[in-house]
């Protein structure tokens, strides 16, 4: 049996996607991806634009909703603030790691 070769990229925040490709890598529809920028889980790169375009992470963010949606039943308002929310708590930890880096080690 031969190997199939896969294709690999690197997810970066420079990376953007279309709402159809957000679509086909995310597992929701359309419609339900334009509701999680109606409830502000995500954001287009330009909200004005006639074909929205999303930055990397929110491959991240919506593949989350997706399996919030599937794990725990719940309708799109209630997934967008579990999303925000676990957006807010990364912030958080990342603030923290930046302050905690700026305490003087101590010595043992």
């Amino acid at each position: 049996m031969a190997a199939t070769p896969v294709k690999v990229e690197w997810l970066t925040e420079d990376h953007e996607f279309s709402l159809g490709e957000l679509e086909d890598l995310s597992g929701l529809s359309e419609d339900e991806l334009r509701e999680l920028v109606a409830y502000g889980a995500i954001t287009p790169v330009d909200p004005d634009a006639p074909q929205w375009t999303f930055k990397g992470g929110c491959l991240v963010t919506v593949r989350t909703a997706c399996r919030l949606r599937i794990s725990f039943d719940l309708d799109l308002h209630a997934v967008a603030l579990v999303v925000s929310l676990l957006d807010r708590i990364h912030d958080l930890e990342a603030q923290l790691g930046r302050l905690r880096a700026q305490l003087p080690h101590r010595i043992r």
